[in-house]
């Protein structure tokens, strides 16, 4: 069996997320992001490039958590699609992309962070106490 994967995009929130309802009542939120762009050299050193920048919008439960954690300047990862669509205009059509975010996080290489784990209730007194994690054990 194949292992499912989707499209992935890396960058940084480059404006205030912005929380829109549909005639329905369900939330959306649209933001611009940038994607870091490097150029490697000949001699192996690498020469940032300007950012590019794209749109991005997610759907539901991911722009509402978008919403809440993620403010302009945050690193992120996000796995999703891109989307194509014709905007008229008066003289042509312009065919445009924006990514659809179905998942998306904090990059962790670029944010310090705490991670704090929902506690489940255990459904007996003996699965309440759980064993330290053993360090690997390097060098040997």
């Amino acid at each position: 069996m194949s292992i499912p994967t989707q499209m992935s995009l890396a960058g940084f929130i480059a404006s205030e997320p912005d929380l829109h309802f549909t005639a329905g009542g369900a939330e959306y939120l649209r933001v611009r992001v940038g994607v870091e762009q490097w150029r490697k050299e000949i001699d192996g050193k690498f020469t940032k490039l300007e950012p590019t920048f794209h749109d991005m919008v997610a759907f539901e439960a991911t722009a509402r958590e978008m919403y809440a954690r993620f403010r302009k300047g945050d690193s992120f990862v996000a796995s999703g699609y891109v989307h194509e669509y014709e905007v008229d205009g008066r003289q042509r059509s312009v065919v445009k992309q924006e990514f659809v975010a179905r998942k998306i996080g904090h990059n962790v290489n670029r944010t310090a962070y705490e991670v704090q784990r929902r506690r489940l209730t255990p459904a007996t007194p003996a699965e309440q106490v759980t064993p330290e994690r053993s360090s690997p054990v390097i060098g040997l």
